[in-house]
């Protein structure tokens, strides 16, 4: 295989690999087509919402009788004298606490201390045995009401904080306490009316369950994991936290013209040569003056081509396939020369598409019969071909479930892979991997990877980088 060939193929499977991505997280909302639904958004970015959260207490496997919970399922009684150390009547959530997030948080309401006050709240895994407080056992976490004390398996209580006002960690009738975990810094927290006692280090790995607990005849509490208001403003202490990640981040010294080569390199190479220049004549008044010197990893070599490379994303996002062709085969031939190549599936779909978008079907059909027979007995298009196809089926194809191929950004993705492939015949690339994205895509790919490693190393707690939620955050820069 040579090297056109090799290009080629390599960078045409990707942009196929992307379209049937696009497949399955675009979908068209019935009030809006053309847009996209929050419930089909790529996986990172609405990861913490898609968990399932505790909703309520588990009544199937609580500490029997020496606890009754209520039929709200959200409230504990111990009813009886209690016998022995081991007679804790232990009761967890419904489902762990999700972990793909930066914090995670319930609250108790002790409606009634009861004869001793031996209230807990934590957290335990499931091989955790439900008739010891959380804290007692090895792999949990509680904090204890009658001593104030923070227990993390070794069955001895310890003291941590008090940051509340009054100074006194216990607490007893009319207190919400609250048990969090803080997965970036892999600590549990705990609130005591609204106020951090304290945190600790998360030392028990794996999915952990919110937990309460009472001891003796008479208490009882209520649970809430967010269907009511917080007495913790739990909206302030993440915004804390994050502030407090974004501080350290704003330590770290990058060069003066990172961000500017950034997206230079961007509009090199997408062939945006109008709005490049633009941006090139404003960056003459920038103070500190610009440097593109080859050494911050910034050159030329996506300047090539630049002219032609415009001019065919201009006619691609017009829709004008036949003069797309016409281009190439006069430019580029060796890129269109083997017509069932997936660079040129990619434009023969896109021109069947345009047909289909202003209503000439019969000439879509006539077309699509010609030229997809050319791809039928190659099983890596069967789907895509059959999600073309499909559209001839539907009065309104842009309201249909393969509606998703006449949006812009199907134009887009054609007009990527043919910027792609022109990239890859520049004599000085080494390699045509790295003409698929550009230098500022590849760096976001590689802080996605970064979150990922440390949430793996975290024993799979903790976000991975979102940057959805970065733009919208509203913070100047």
């Amino acid at each position: 295989m040579d090297q056109n060939q090799y290009a080629n193929e390599l960078i045409g499977s990707y942009f196929l690999q992307q379209w049937r991505h696009c497949s399955k997280t675009l979908t068209l909302t019935p009030s809006n087509p053309g847009t996209e639904s929050d419930s089909t958004r790529p996986d990172s970015e609405y990861e913490d919402e898609r968990e399932e959260c505790p909703t309520e207490l588990d009544t199937l496997n609580s500490s029997g009788g020496f606890s009754v919970v209520g039929p709200d399922k959200l409230s504990v009684l111990y009813p009886n004298v209690n016998l022995h150390g081991h007679d804790v009547g232990v009761v967890h959530a419904n489902c762990a606490a999700p972990s793909k997030r930066l914090l995670y948080y319930f609250e108790m309401y002790v409606k009634n201390a009861g004869a001793k006050g031996q209230i807990a709240i934590g957290f335990i895994t499931s091989a955790f045995k439900v008739r010891r407080h959380p804290g007692w056992e090895a792999n949990s976490c509680g904090y204890h009401g009658d001593d104030g004390l923070l227990y993390r398996g070794r069955g001895k209580g310890e003291s941590f904080g008090p940051v509340c006002p009054t100074g006194d960690t216990k607490y007893t009738t009319g207190d919400t306490i609250g048990g969090g975990i803080n997965y970036s810094a892999q600590e549990f927290f705990f609130t005591k009316n609204g106020v951090v006692v304290g945190t600790v280090y998360k030392e028990v790995k794996g999915p952990v369950f919110p937990t309460v607990a009472v001891h003796s005849q008479g208490e009882e509490v209520t649970v809430n994991f967010g269907k009511d208001p917080f007495v913790f403003d739990i909206k302030a202490y993440e915004a804390e936290q994050r502030a407090n990640q974004q501080e350290k981040i704003e330590y770290i010294s990058i060069p003066v013209d990172a961000s500017h080569g950034l997206v230079r390199s961007y509009l090199q190479h997408y062939g945006y040569e109008g709005t490049l220049e633009l941006f090139d004549m404003a960056s003459k008044n920038t103070t500190p003056p610009i440097s593109l010197v080859p050494e911050n990893g910034f050159n030329e070599e996506d300047m090539y081509a630049m002219s032609q490379r415009r001019t065919l994303r201009q006619l691609i996002r017009r829709g004008e396939i036949d003069e797309t062709f016409a281009k190439l085969r006069e430019w580029y031939p060796q890129i269109v020369q083997d017509d069932t190549s997936s660079i040129c599936f990619l434009l023969h779909a896109q021109k069947f598409i345009e047909l289909i978008r202003v209503g000439k079907l019969e000439e879509a059909v006539l077309y699509g019969r010609t030229e997809f027979e050319k791809f039928k007995r190659l099983s890596e298009f069967d789907d895509l071909v059959k999600d073309c196809s499909a559209l001839l089926a539907y009065e309104q194809p842009d309201r249909s479930s393969v509606g998703y191929v006449l949006r812009e950004s199907q134009r887009e993705l054609v007009a990527d892979a043919i910027n792609a492939i022109i990239l890859s015949t520049n004599p000085h690339v080494k390699d045509a991997k790295c003409c698929l994205q550009s230098r500022l895509e590849r760096l976001l790919r590689q802080l996605t990877a970064c979150f990922l490693e440390k949430r793996y190393l975290n024993g799979g707690d903790g976000e991975a980088f979102q940057l959805r939620r970065i733009l919208n955050s509203g913070k100047k820069c």
